[in-house]
């Protein structure tokens, strides 16, 4: 049975529940049609229909009963017969509901209203959420692709028109740039609340249709569209900007935050890149390629890379400001490429040596970090190099200044590692430079800087350095130990460097022993021991020497013996530590060779087999002086004692008199009585007065000699190395290499037996390591006229124990 639009329900009993009681329930018969409502008021031509005899609903309720009645319910309820399943049948109705007449027409027009009103910035006559359940019915029925489309089609003549309207207008680019921004920040409004009625389209419709794009890209298409297809307004707008931050480059107040927002217009447009970044850049490099040549001409160097390192943090804040962040990169590098990269060797040629010469740390540093960026700090490292052999070149090839070359190194390196730690970040390549190139300049000069570093060694580690601290003398012995690195033929300072050392022990004249033996450790940590071995020997004589007095002073030989009034001390030493020193006779005064030969004695009952050579240059002697207006004591060298000592027994005395009595050499004695009678302390007087002592000058003794102090230290006239002393040392020098080169052909050729020469040669050079070293084996192997055997010959080696080459 069909009733339309009709509910029929047929109930023939109502259960009623008590809790005191409760009767069985009866069947039921329902008959109930199913309701389809449309919020829309639609009406539906088909119902679902119960129908009630085709029910049965048989259900005995048993709710709980007194315990008197169970046992009766359920004998009642097996006594009734069982009953047969009932069917439930739901029959449908074939009509379909219809939509209203022109709903998609109607739907449409109330929107299309909505939206005009939005872009004319006018209010919607319709409530918006009645617009957006419009969208939503619209495309539950399927209509979401004409809905699109409509949508589309009002956008694309709002947007077409208004990039129209910016056609011509104002030929002030900062207005028209102001107008191109209104009207973007109105598309951007107003598609948003488009997007805002229309979201359930961008969320069904779009979604599921491939190749559509949402309502908010499909604005930003068409005004990229109509922005191109206008090109006066994109052309205006971009030559706008430029034009803008040409003038902010010049240093002119322009509005940042209209540039912020046209560029992140093109950057949503996804035109950034083509339409704004490349010509962006290209005026940029226009714009830097010719500040960089105007500013180079007109400013120095130090101002000019100041100048620099403001530019490039401008252009870095430009792009935390309003570029886009994509354009960072290749800006900095545009403009460090303009300003740095072309105008490298001008930098270098300009201002680097003058920024050297000026130790201009800051402005050294800032020429490391902007090199740095452009991958520069190679030409930076050769025009360092340059540097450091130009200047040290001048140093050390100055023969006039030998005297100061030594300290004008240290405080040129000084000056280099200052430089290196503070402008050059501690770069190890530029380390390596400052290496080199002392290097280089050490050895310019074959042996010279050798012998001086030995000399100013001498200098600082003798008596008499007043207002130098241990600590200031053990940081400048650090200092020169850099110098000594550099050196190749480290032997060449040895000769020198021990002959001062020998002077320093046995004269007494060493600054402190402590810092004399910190300065051998400092050489044995640096070239081993066995350059040290005859160094340390030395040390070990002296030590040796004050037992072998102590000794001799409690022996009966001198409790005996000895002449009173006398006291000597004797430094006993060992040939091959010590430098080699020429005999000089004198004849001594009978006491002192009474005390030599008692000595002599004694060494020789303790130590059997040695011999003792007396060194009576290296001799010195306290006098005790007896003058009218005093006595004194006076600090003399051996020959100016055995002088001195002739005056007891006369009052004067000729040259030659001084000559005969003495023995000493002709040039030793003339310095020796320059120095008593012509410095000074003139214990003696010359006649006639002068300088320099002629031979037919006569001496008598000062009786009117006076000093404020009892002891008077006489210096002697020290006599500057000559040519020849400096030679010899070279020549002894040059000998043990010749050594060392015989030493090692001996060592290879007990090694192979026999050997080809080339191969000898190659031998050779590896075991001959310095290039000092080779540099000799050259000369020797020239002198000997081995360079002269053929390749093709061989060396053998002769089985005997001797060998003599």
């Amino acid at each position: 049975m069909s009733l339309p639009n009709k509910r029929t329900a047929s109930n023939n009993n109502s259960n009623n529940y008590s809790p005191s009681a409760m009767k069985k329930a009866k069947s039921q018969a329902v008959a109930c049609s199913v309701d389809t409502a449309n919020k829309n008021g639609l009406h539906h031509d088909n119902d679902a229909v119960f129908d009630p005899s085709s029910i049965s609903l048989d259900d005995d309720l048993k709710p709980d009963e007194p315990r008197q009645q169970a046992a009766a319910n359920l004998s009642r309820k097996k006594a009734q017969p069982p009953q047969p399943a009932k069917k439930l049948v739901i029959k449908l109705l074939k009509a379909k509901p219809t939509l209203p007449t022109n709903f998609e027409e109607d739907t449409w027009a109330k929107l299309k209203l909505a939206i005009k009103a939005i872009f004319l910035k006018q209010p919607t006559s319709c409530d918006l959420e009645k617009l957006y359940q419009a969208v939503n019915d619209l495309c539950l029925h399927k209509m979401g692709g004409n809905l699109y489309q409509r949508i589309e089609k009002e956008c694309e003549e709002h947007i077409s028109a208004a990039i129209r309207s910016l056609v011509g207008q104002s030929p002030d680019l900062v207005v028209f740039l102001s107008l191109v921004e209104r009207c973007w920040q109105d598309l951007c409004d107003q598609m948003l609340m488009i997007r805002g009625i229309a979201l359930y389209l961008d969320r069904t419709y779009v979604k599921q249709t491939p190749n559509v794009r949402s309502l908010w890209d499909m604005g930003l298409q068409l005004f990229r569209k109509y922005l191109s297809s206008y090109s006066e307004v994109e052309h205006k707008t971009v030559t706008g900007l430029l034009r803008m931050i040409e003038r902010e480059r010049l240093g002119e107040a322009v509005d940042r935050t209209l540039l912020n927002h046209l560029l992140k217009m093109f950057t949503a447009l996804g035109i950034y890149s083509e339409s704004f970044e490349k010509p962006f850049l290209e005026c940029t490099s226009e714009f830097y390629a010719a500040e960089g040549m105007k500013y180079m001409q007109q400013s120095d160097v130090p101002d000019y890379l100041k100048h620099v390192e403001i530019r490039l943090h401008e252009e870095h804040e430009r792009c935390l400001l309003y570029l886009d962040v994509s354009t960072r990169k290749p800006l900095i590098a545009t403009a460090e490429r303009q300003l740095l990269e072309r105008h490298i060797s001008a930098i270098l040629d300009k201002g680097f040596t003058m920024l050297m010469d000026g130790h201009r740390t800051e402005d050294l540093q800032r020429m490391y970090s902007l090199f740095s960026r452009v991958n520069a700090l190679e030409s930076l490292r050769q025009a360092l190099a340059m540097y450091i052999r130009r200047t040290g070149h001048g140093i050390v090839m100055d023969e006039e200044k030998d005297k100061d070359m030594v300290s004008s190194l240290l405080e040129f390196k000084a000056s280099l590692d200052t430089i290196w730690e503070q402008s050059f970040s501690k770069n190890e390549a530029f380390c390596n430079t400052i290496k080199d190139a002392f290097e280089y300049l050490i050895n310019l000069r074959q042996n010279r800087p050798a012998e001086l570093i030995a000399k100013f060694l001498d200098e600082k580690l003798r008596a008499g350095n007043k207002g130098t601290s241990e600590e200031e003398l053990e940081g400048t012995l650090d200092k020169v130990l850099v110098l000594f690195r550099f050196i190749q033929g480290k032997d060449v300072f040895e000769a020198f460097y021990k002959k001062d050392l020998a002077k320093r022990l046995l004269l007494g004249k060493s600054a402190s022993i402590d810092a004399e033996k910190s300065m051998i450790s400092k050489l044995k940590t640096e070239c081993g021991s066995q350059f040290t071995n005859k160094l340390e020997g030395m040390f070990k004589d002296i030590e040796l020497s004050k037992e072998i007095n102590e000794s001799f002073k409690q022996s009966s030989q001198a409790r005996t013996k000895l002449p009173s009034g006398i006291e000597m001390s004797v430094h006993v030493l060992t040939t091959g530590y010590w430098p080699t020193y020429p005999p000089m006779d004198v004849r001594l005064p009978h006491e002192l060779n009474v005390y030599q030969d008692i000595f002599k004695e004694f060494y020789l009952s303790k130590y059997s087999g040695r011999r003792l050579m007396w060194q009576n240059s290296l001799g010195h002697c306290v006098l005790k002086a007896e003058f009218p207006k005093g006595k004194k004591e006076l600090a003399v060298s051996l020959f100016q004692t055995v002088v001195l000592m002739l005056f007891n027994d006369a009052q004067k005395l000729s040259f030659q008199d001084i000559k005969d009595a003495t023995g000493i050499e002709d040039k030793e004695l003339r310095r020796t009585l320059q120095s008593l009678a012509c410095g000074k302390v003139r214990v003696l007087q010359k006649l006639p007065k002068g300088r320099d002592v002629e031979d037919d000058d006569s001496f008598v003794f000062n009786e009117g000699f006076t000093a404020p102090l009892y002891r008077i230290k006489v210096n002697a006239i020290q006599m500057k190395e000559t040519v020849e002393e400096n030679t010899s040392t070279t020549e002894r020098v040059f000998q043990d290499r010749q050594y060392q080169v015989d030493a090692a052909i001996v060592r290879i050729m007990k090694t192979r037996k026999v050997l080809s020469h080339t191969l000898l040669i190659t031998e050779l050079f590896q075991q001959v390591l310095p290039p000092v070293l080779q540099f000799e084996l050259f000369i020797y192997l020239k002198h000997n006229k081995i360079s002269h055997i053929q390749s093709q010959s061989y060396w053998t080696m002769p089985q005997i124990t001797n060998i003599t080459w």
